[in-house]
């Protein structure tokens, strides 16, 4: 049992494996976050694990789809070999005697992938039968892709190693083959010996036979060096070779064939740092820690210099103006243009303009009802579910919710649905369509958007960004903000593919509703409202009117930007700002002095109330006047009275962690509850006339709510379609079909 055991130890593949943990751990890192994303246990709030257990391409869960992901494995996996190979290789200096040294080396450092692709396969297969509600004969299509894909690209990669090592072994080996005479040109030193040889005792060999170290023939270890040192070059080789290959893929990255599934963007994300690492280690070896600080350095002088920007662009606005036309961004000059004067001027403008409605929505009564609605965000799950309760409002109402809204304004995902509503019931007022009811609708805003973001983050951001491209008669860098604006194009046949100015005449006479797309401005937390008409009147609490110094708290993006062409600004723009969550869309600069900085506007108000609250209490005078009753209709992805889950500080990392992220992890739910309190005031400013109404998502199993991201699977939509049948959403709806007769 001891030679038994003692021969299991010494087995070259349990070698690498024991020194993968003693050495290096950080690139352990990789494999450990994958298997905590398919595990649900890392990102799983934003849906993470969906992307590799069940991946899309072209729309769909297929056999291509699945076929790509495991190229992109193969890749990673492929790239952790190259890795791991020019790090440790050093310390295996006889498997230079080998033929085929690294392809002789990934078999024998294959324990940690193939445990992986084993767990993988029964989580991926559980997910798909359980989530996805495949098919067993589509699970199994799905997993020979898998591994066929896996395949293609082990096959070519060792097809490549195969010939370097051939052409190497015929031009050097077999001019050295006698180790003394190797002595006799290299002179002895002490330092070729590596200390920290791994002692294995038998290895895989390259006819997948275990085979003796000790037989290996006995070259010097100089020679050994040599050897693998040609290796080096081929691995970084072929690294580069996968890098062109991105750079190819990205600069054409408008054809949806060439986009792969967003789990094999962030396998290619991974691989490119792995490379990188590996390349660092190689070429600069012990000057390794000075290289990387050198690299930081240059990287943040290029940044500093604007030869390089982590931030994007909203298309369709002019930067190309003088820089002195471009707004100074500080207090005294918001307080030079959002002025008294401005304030009345625009409620004046905003009070006609809702006379223009009235008078469109009088029928028989004499005062008729006005809807305002506020979404809330949370990525395409607020998306698909405020989209689906509006269609189903408008349908059951026949045509009357879209007729009675006069405002539209909230936060990230819900708007993108909102928008979208807001298109389609356009489109068909000037009979652009027939049927704006159509259930294909529905499908469009619950397609993927993920996959695009991903895969230029990959492929343009990290490894091209000096891309450039012209939008609406400008040119810009392309980056994944662009990327995730062109999917949601194609996801909704083109009718987001708009200016915003689009809509600013039908808007203006009361045809359809205003839209109030706003964002956060990170520079100093004030809000940016992206709208076609004035909102001056928006920017300021009305208390302050009379003060010297008011405390401004928004901007009007129309007002300020006014050189710089605002309303040419692409409506999908708007909508990225207002969706813009860290890191996984870039902060969007803006062109005024210093750049104003735009992030979501969930991180300032997630639910729109904010905003909502404010137009209700400037326009109180008008509505009380002029309508039967005002209804705020307030949609949300998530319940009003539980929006987070319950945490306890039960455990040490808890106590430790729990302090430090407690405002990101529970930002939300103390936004929703300090909005209790503008809903308990409210009422008194309108005489009686305001009426909430409230639609939430509820998940048919409270503890798998739908992912936080812009990826929801086929089981999410269908708990977010029905959700509008819980009993307080139809009793909702049932209150608003009553108040809108």
């Amino acid at each position: 049992m001891k030679r038994v055991l003692s021969g299991i130890y010494f087995f070259l593949p349990v070698q690498l494996l024991l020194l993968h943990f003693r050495k290096y751990q950080l690139l352990l890192l990789f494999w450990f976050i994958l298997l905590l994303t398919i595990t649900g246990n890392f990102a799983s709030h934003f849906g993470a694990s969906s992307l590799f257990l069940a991946p899309e391409y072209l729309g769909n869960i297929s056999f291509m789809s699945m076929f790509l992901l495991g190229c992109a494995m193969c890749v990673f996996t492929m790239t952790w070999h190259i890795t791991t190979f020019i790090i440790h290789s050093k310390r295996i200096p006889y498997m230079g005697a080998t033929r085929h040294a690294f392809v002789v080396y990934s078999y024998n450092n294959s324990i940690i992938p193939i445990a992986f692709l084993i767990f993988y396969s029964m989580v991926t297969i559980h997910f798909q039968w359980h989530d996805e509600h495949s098919s067993l004969e589509d699970i199994l299509v799905q997993q020979i892709g898998f591994y066929l894909g896996m395949l293609v690209i082990i096959l070519i990669s060792f097809i490549y190693f195969f010939r370097v090592s051939r052409d190497f072994f015929k031009t050097i080996l077999s001019k050295i083959t006698n180790p003394s005479r190797i002595r006799g040109i290299i002179p002895y030193d002490s330092l070729d010996y590596e200390i920290d040889i791994i002692p294995a005792r038998s290895y895989i060999s390259g006819k997948l036979r275990v085979e003796k170290s000790a037989d290996l023939e006995p070259y010097h270890p100089r020679v050994m060096n040599t050897v693998l040192r040609r290796h080096h070059r081929n691995v970084i080789f072929a690294a580069l070779i996968s890098y062109m290959l991105l750079l190819i893929m990205g600069a054409f990255m408008e054809k949806p064939l060439l986009r792969v599934p967003a789990g094999a963007g962030f396998l290619l994300f991974f691989s490119i740092i792995m490379g990188v690492v590996g390349a660092f280690k190689y070429f600069l070896k012990s000057w390794e820690a000075l290289g990387w600080v050198i690299f930081f350095i240059l990287l943040s002088l290029m940044v500093k210099y604007k030869l390089f920007d982590l931030r994007s662009i909203a298309y369709g606005l002019n930067y190309h103006t003088a820089e002195r036309t471009k707004p100074i961004y500080d207090y005294i000059h918001l307080h030079d243009i959002f002025t008294t004067k401005r304030f009345a001027e625009h409620k004046k403008f905003e009070e006609a303009r809702l006379q223009l409605w009235k008078n469109k929505n009088l029928g028989d009564t004499s005062l008729p009802p006005l809807v305002i609605i506020s979404v809330s965000g949370g990525g395409s799950r607020s998306a698909y579910w405020t989209f689906r309760a509006l269609q189903y409002i408008d349908s059951a109402t026949k045509g009357r919710l879209f007729k009675s809204t006069v405002l539209l304004t909230g936060a990230s995902g819900g708007m993108i649905g909102a928008a979208y509503w807001r298109s389609i019931h356009d489109a068909f007022l000037q009979g652009l369509i027939v049927n704006p009811y159509e259930r294909k609708y529905q499908e469009n805003i619950g397609k993927d958007l993920l996959n695009s973001i991903i895969f230029s983050l990959a492929s343009v951001d990290l490894v091209s960004p000096f891309n450039r491209i012209t939008v609406a008669g400008y040119s810009y860098t392309r980056d994944r903000g662009y990327a995730m604006e062109q999917e949601l194009i194609r996801n909704t046949d083109g009718l987001l593919d708009k200016n915003i100015g689009y809509f600013k005449e039908r808007e203006a006479k009361g045809e359809i509703p205003l839209m109030l797309i706003n964002g956060t401005i990170v520079n100093d937390g004030r809000k940016l409202i992206i709208s076609n008409q004035p909102v001056g009147y928006l920017t300021q609490p009305e208390y302050s009117l009379s003060e010297p110094t008011p405390p401004i708290d928004a901007v009007d993006f129309a007002a300020f930007f006014d050189q710089q062409n605002p309303y040419n600004l692409r409506l999908t723009t708007a909508l990225r700002m207002n969706a813009t969550f860290p890191f996984v869309l870039p902060v969007v600069k803006l062109p005024s002095r210093p750049d104003m900085n735009i992030m979501d506007a969930g991180l300032s108000d997630n639910f729109g109330t904010d905003i909502s609250a404010r137009y209700l209490f400037v326009m109180r005078d008008w509505l009380q006047k002029n309508t039967r009753q005002t209804i705020f209709l307030q949609i949300r992805d998530t319940r009003e009275y539980d929006v987070s889950s319950n945490s306890t500080q039960s455990s040490l990392t808890n106590m430790a962690i729990d302090p430090v992220f407690v405002i990101q992890n529970k930002w939300e739910a103390m936004q929703s509850y300090n909005h209790e309190y503008t809903k308990d005031i409210a009422p008194y400013c309108m005489n009686g006339k305001l009426k909430f109404v409230t639609l939430q998502y509820v998940p048919k199993e409270s503890k798998k709510t739908a992912a936080l991201n812009f990826h929801i699977t086929q089981k999410e939509k269908e708990d977010l379609y029905q959700s509008i049948y819980y009993p307080e959403n139809l009793a909702a709806v049932n209150t608003l079909i009553k108040m809108l007769r």
